[in-house]
Order: structure tokens, then sequence, then C-alpha cells
């Protein structure tokens, strides 16, 4: 569990933050499993406290990393498959988030990562472990208030609808995003039956501007974002918007709130200079145009030396730079959730 160095040490806005999601995320569970998505070695993690290649997949820090700064806690939510989630370090909350896992479960299991629902089984066993620390009351008032964050999606589409014939025959775009509500919809209303009551969730990038994808789906030679691959996030995040808005309305009590994070990132890919950044084609490892976990290592030729300079860290993840100011936006977009 790492302390967080500059931070104040009074109460913290919420009681505690609940983590759940696929790679933008995770902030080390996929170290403690056998799976071919990781980010625990070097130069993953080169800017974060002591050089640590924590298995957050970014250079630094995560947005949620500089969101739990912001709500002061002095600590971040720990990865609960790793050997801190024990004791009073769960009483802050939790991190369950795997890479490459999905809201559609079929997603996570293509690449061993830990399907939305047995996230939802860990957070059951979590919240018996809390309980039996500081009995029932304090437990339930630690749980509804604390905030949850969702950040997922990107895998359904990039890692399996696109690059699966039989998926692809069977749905259009449209149709796929429907199923991915369908699973959404289920996991708020069984996250809600657990006892949360303020939900953010995080919208899908611009999925053709991420460097890998423009490399799978551009074409030979070009270097502009996929419109057909932002068309389908944009398209999506309609229905996410819409079908959060009928959740609310259905479970009494519930704040869920959906987090922009498409503009935000478009901005920064369309406007760099503008943004503070100098390159937001090119990832920083490597060749930047691919590498993502095992393909970006320590022998990547050609990563950058700054990576404050880059909007991307890898083929798929932000830099920490970028992520500072994504949370920047999400925070105001979330205070409904912390007051």
């Amino acid at each position: 569990m790492k302390n967080v160095r500059g931070v104040g040490t009074g109460q913290p806005l919420v009681p505690a933050l609940i983590i759940m999601g696929d790679s933008v995320v995770d902030a080390g569970n996929n170290n403690h499993r056998t799976i071919f998505i990781k980010a625990n070695f070097p130069p993953y993690g080169r800017d974060f406290f002591a050089h640590n290649s924590t298995g957050r997949f970014s250079n630094g820090k995560l947005v949620i990393d500089f969101t739990a700064e912001s709500l002061g806690f002095t600590s971040y939510p720990v990865a609960y498959l790793s050997q801190d989630a024990n004791g009073t370090n769960l009483l802050t909350g939790a991190n369950f988030a795997s890479g490459a896992s999905g809201f559609d479960d079929g997603t996570s299991l293509l690449y061993n990562a830990i399907t939305l629902n047995q996230q939802l089984k860990n957070y059951k066993e979590y919240k018996i472990k809390v309980t039996n620390m500081v009995g029932r009351d304090r437990a339930n008032e630690i749980f509804s208030g604390a905030i949850y964050l969702l950040s997922t999606g990107s895998s359904d589409f990039l890692q399996s609808y696109y690059i699966n014939p039989i998926l692809n025959r069977i749905f259009t775009p449209d149709r796929y995003s429907d199923r991915l509500m369908n699973f959404y919809s289920t996991f708020v209303q069984n996250l809600y039956n657990l006892g949360a009551r303020r939900i953010g969730v995080t919208t899908l990038p611009p999925l053709g501007c991420l460097p890998a994808a423009i490399t799978m789906f551009g074409g030979a030679g070009n270097n502009t974002c996929v419109e057909r691959l932002n068309r389908d996030a944009v398209s999506f995040n309609t229905k996410l918007n819409n079908t959060s808005m009928y959740l609310t309305n259905k479970l009494p009590g519930l704040k869920l709130v959906v987090l922009d994070i498409y503009n935000p990132l478009l901005s920064m890919v369309m406007n760099p200079v503008a943004n503070g950044f100098f390159e937001s084609r090119r990832a920083c490892c490597g060749t930047g145009t691919m590498e993502t976990s095992f393909l970006c290592n320590a022998r990547s030729v050609g990563t950058c030396s700054n990576a404050t300079n880059y909007v991307f860290w890898d083929g798929f993840h932000p830099s920490e730079a970028a992520n500072r100011v994504l949370a920047a936006s999400l925070l105001v977009q979330g205070i409904s959730l912390i007051s």
C-alpha cells in the first residue's frame, strides 16, 4: 500500500474508493494471474514512486490514482489480489480491476482476465472481511458512502468484437453495444443490491485514435484516427448515457454518473499542443504504433526518454501526463458523487 506524498492527512471526502474494470484502472491484479496481459516490468512504472512497475498500464499514475489524491486519500485502493489486501488497508477501498476484462465475460475469458462477475464475487468477499473488522453498522456506512468507479468496454471492441469474425457476423456494432448494455445494466443492479449508492462509469475513449487501433484498423500508411471506430464509440456512449438514466430512475437513492473520457482524450489527440503535449499519434513505448504489455519491455527499441510530451504511453494506454488531465476533467464531472 503506497502512501501518497504531499497529500493532506485530513479525512477523505468519501469513506472508500472501489475500482472495477479493465487495464485502464488495473493497479496490479493481473500480476497474480496466468495471463498474457501484464505490466509488472520496466519500462512500465518508470515514473511511478521508486520507479516501481506495479502492474499499472502506464509510465506512472493512473487516472484513479489522481482521483484518490484529489478525494483526500493518503493511499491508493489496494489491488485485491495482492498481499497488501488485508487488515486496515481494506477500510479505504480496494481495486478489483483486471486488464483485458470487459462488460462481456466472454471477452475476459478469451484472455484469462478477471470477469466483471468475478470482480463482483471478489467484492462480496471483500465486504465480509470489512464487516468482520468494523461491525455491520460501520461497514454499511462505508459501503453506501463509498464511490464505485467502473471503467471498461474498450477490450470488448478492440480485443474481441473487431477481431472476431463470428461476433461481427452475428452482430452489427449497434447490436453488439445493445448486448453490452444488458451486461452493464445487470452489473449496476447487482452492485446496487450489494449496497452501492454512488457509482461513476467512464465512457469509451475515442477507440479509433488509440495508436494500436490506427495500426490494426487504419490501413497501410494511415496516421489518422479510424472514424468507423470512433463512430461506434460515440454510439455506445449515447446508449450508456440512456441506460444510466433509466437505471437512475429505476433504483431509489442511486447516484449514477457517466464520466466522459471520449471528449477530453479526443481533444488531446486533435490539439496536442493546446493541451501541453507534443506527440499524440505515436505512443512513447517502442515504435509507438502497437506495443502493449509484453511487447512494451526494457528491450523495446525507440522508447521515448520523456513521456510527459506524449498523450499515449503504449499502444492502448494514456501516459501519466494525459491521465492527470483526464482525472481533472472527471473530478469536475463527478462532483455530484461526492456531495
